[in-house]
C-alpha cells in the first residue's frame, strides 16, 4: 500500500472513530420507527409515485433516502420478524413464513427465546419502549403478545389486518391496550397516529430514551364481514374525505388504495410535528420502511421493478427506506448501497452503546455508512417463502451476492440477473452465465441448511 493511500484511510479510519465517540459520548437518541404495510415501491412520493405523501418525502429531504433496501421477506409475519430480531426469518423454526397468515389458531407465536430490538434497548440502555399499530407475531395467547417480547406499552392490533372501522377481524375483536381487548371508536390509521402523537407529548420532559415501534396498517386491505357468506373478506376501506383528495386517480382500486396511503401520509406528518413541538426532533432518530412490495390485486404498485408482493423478484423485497437524525446525518443524501431490514437490531444496539448480546445475527452494523459514508462490505443476502396452501403459495427461494441474484419461482423456474446492468430484471441470463447460476444456487443451499438448523 502507497504512503498516500494510508495516509487516507487512516484519516477515513479517525473520521469514523470520531465520529462514533461523538455520538456515543452524548444520550443516546430517542428512536421513531415507521414500518408501513403492503406499500411498494411506486406507492411513495419521493420514489416515483403519483401519490402525493409529502410527509413521508420530507424525511428524504431532511436525510437519507435509500435505492437499494431490501425487506427481510416477501410478507408480513416474516417481515416482522426480521425486522425485530436481526435474524433471517427461516431461523424462526416455527412456522411464522406461514401459519401466522390467519387469526384463529392460539398455539403459533414468536418464541419467547428470541430476541427483540425493544428487549435489548429497554434491557441494556433504559430504553422506554412502545409499539403502536400492527403485530403479527402472534396473538390469543398471552405469551405471544407485544408485553413479553420488549414493549412497555401496546395499542393496536395483533392479526393480519382488521376492519379499519370497527377494529375487528370479521367478527372477532383485535384491538388491545397492552393485555386487554378495548373497544376505541375511530378510524385505525388515525387511531393509531392520535396515540402516538399523545406518547411523544408525554415523554417531552423525558430523563430517558424511547423506542417507539410504529407499526401501520395502511394502506394494506382491511378486514370486514361479508353477512352473506358469513365469513371476513377483504376490502379497500378509505375515508371519504381522502377519496376526493385523490380523484385523479381514475382506476377504482387504485384510487382508494392511494385515499388510504395520503391518510397515513397525514399520521406522519402529525408525528414529525408532534417531534417539533416537543423539542424532541434534534435527539430523535426516525426511520420510515415499509414490510415489502405491494400488491396489484389490492392498488400497490412497484413499477418499474419486476414483481410483486409474495415474490422474490425485487418488486417484493426491494423496498423504500428513509433515515433521518437532525445535525448527525447529512440531508438530501441518497445512497445506492446495499442494506437490509435485518440491519436494523445491530445498527440500532451501536447506535444506543449497547452490544448486541444475541448469537446469529444476519444483519450488519450500517452506522459507518450513515454517519460517514463508509463503504459496506459484499452482501449475501437470503430469502425463502414457504408453501402456503390455504393462500395458494408455493415455494419461491432467492439469493443476492453483490450484483448478481438468482431467483426460483413458484414453478420451478429459475432466474439470474446482474442487478447492476439490469435493476428492473427484465434479461434472464441462467444460460449464459450457468456457472453463475450454480454458484449462487450452491450458496443458497450452504445457507438453508445453516438457517433450519
Amino acid at each position: 500500500m502507497s504512503i498516500q493511500r494510508y495516509y487516507f484511510r487512516s484519516l477515513g479510519v479517525i473520521f469514523y472513530l470520531a465520529c462514533t465517540l461523538a455520538i456515543s459520548a452524548q444520550d443516546p437518541p430517542n428512536i421513531v420507527l415507521i414500518f408501513t404495510d403492503d406499500q411498494g415501491w411506486n406507492d411513495v412520493g419521493c420514489y416515483g409515485s403519483e401519490i402525493p405523501t409529502p410527509h413521508i418525502d420530507r424525511l428524504a429531504r431532511e436525510g437519507m433516502k435509500f435505492e437499494q433496501c431490501y425487506a427481510a421477506s416477501a410478507i408480513c409475519t416474516p417481515s416482522r420478524f426480521g425486522l425485530l430480531t436481526g435474524r433471517n426469518p427461516s431461523r424462526s423454526h416455527d412456522q411464522l413464513l406461514s401459519a401466522l397468515m390467519f387469526m384463529g389458531d392460539e398455539d403459533l407465536g414468536i418464541r419467547p427465546t428470541e430476541t427483540t430490538i425493544a428487549a435489548l434497548l429497554r434491557e441494556h440502555a433504559d430504553y422506554e419502549t412502545a409499539l403502536i399499530g400492527k403485530w403479527h407475531l402472534g396473538h390469543g395467547q398471552r405469551e405471544f403478545l407485544p408485553n413479553n417480547h420488549g414493549f412497555d406499552f401496546f395499542r393496536g392490533h395483533t392479526g393480519g389486518c382488521i376492519d379499519y372501522f370497527t377494529m375487528t377481524y370479521g367478527k372477532i375483536p383485535d384491538w388491545y391496550h397492552n393485555f386487554e381487548h378495548v373497544h376505541q371508536d375511530g378510524y385505525a390509521t388515525e387511531l393509531i397516529t392520535r396515540e402516538a402523537v399523545e406518547y411523544l407529548k408525554d415523554k417531552r420532559d423525558s430523563d430517558r430514551p424511547f423506542f417507539l415501534y410504529l407499526p401501520y396498517n395502511a394502506p394494506h386491505f382491511g378486514k370486514g364481514y361479508s353477512p352473506a357468506d358469513d365469513a371476513p373478506v377483504n376490502i379497500m376501506q378509505p375515508q371519504a374525505k381522502d377519496l376526493l383528495r385523490v380523484s385523479h386517480i381514475k382506476d377504482k382500486v387504485r384510487r382508494e388504495f392511494a385515499a388510504m396511503t395520503v391518510n397515513l401520509d397525514d399520521g406522519i406528518g402529525a408525528i414529525l410535528a408532534a417531534l417539533d413541538e416537543t423539542g424532541l426532533a434534534g435527539n430523535t432518530l426516525v426511520l420510515f420502511i415499509t414490510d415489502h412490495g405491494g400488491d396489484p390485486v389490492y392498488g400497490g404498485s412497484n413499477i418499474p421493478l419486476r414483481g410483486r408482493k409474495a415474490t422474490l423478484f425485487e418488486g417484493g423485497i426491494r423496498v423504500p427506506a428513509l433515515v433521518r437524525w437532525p445535525r448527525k446525518i447529512e440531508a438530501g443524501v441518497t445512497s445506492d448501497q446495499v442494506v437490509s431490514t435485518l440491519d436494523l437490531f445491530p445498527t440500532l444496539s451501536a447506535i444506543a452503546g449497547v452490544s448486541t448480546q444475541v448469537e446469529k445475527l444476519d444483519g450488519i452494523d450500517i452506522s459507518p455508512m450513515i454517519f460517514s459514508g463508509k463503504e459496506l462490505p459484499h452482501r449475501i443476502l437470503f430469502w425463502e417463502l414457504g408453501a402456503h396452501a390455504e393462500l395458494g403459495r408455493a415455494p419461491w427461494e432467492a439469493l443476492r451476492s453483490g450484483d448478481w441474484k438468482y431467483v426460483r419461482d413458484a414453478d420451478g423456474q429459475q432466474y439470474l440477473f446482474n442487478l447492476r446492468l439490469d435493476p428492473n430484471e427484465r434479461t434472464n441470463v441462467k444460460d449464459q452465465k450457468s456457472r453463475r447460476l450454480t454458484e449462487l444456487q450452491g450458496l443458497w443451499n450452504t445457507l438453508a441448511r445453516e438457517y433450519h438448523e
